[in-house]
């Protein structure tokens, strides 16, 4: 697995856009796009950025498989103790993380349905 294939992934899992990683790193999303596609390299710098944004060791990144994150997946779903310590560490993570994003974006789902209440009840 490439290197923007695994920052696709890892990406995806935490339910982040393109779009907002590019903002993040102050890029185009069609440069951003060309990472992920392999396109265009991967400096370190960027990487230490991406780890950042994403709350996540570079290392995590970088060794992701997506193959053994399935089946990590399968083995916390069904209750059983995984064989590697740091990829259950790492589904663990990433399921909170992603756990959290949808937890901020109902509050503020929330947040704004309370307003156009009271905006339609001020009429």
């Amino acid at each position: 697995m490439l290197i923007g294939d695994k920052i696709k992934s890892v990406r995806e899992l935490k339910n982040y856009t393109q779009e907002y990683i590019a903002g993040q790193l102050g890029i185009t999303q069609a440069g951003y796009s060309k990472i992920e596609k392999g396109k265009t390299s991967v400096s370190l710098d960027k990487l230490q950025q991406l780890a950042l944004i994403m709350e996540l060791p570079i290392e995590n990144i970088i060794n992701f498989d997506s193959q053994h994150y399935l089946i990590q997946s399968r083995i916390v779903e069904k209750g059983t103790v995984a064989n590697s310590h740091n990829s259950f560490e790492l589904v663990t993570r990433l399921y909170e993380d992603k756990i959290a994003l949808l937890e901020k974006l109902l509050g503020k789902t929330d947040r704004e349905l309370q307003f156009y209440k009271e905006k339609c009840a001020m009429r």
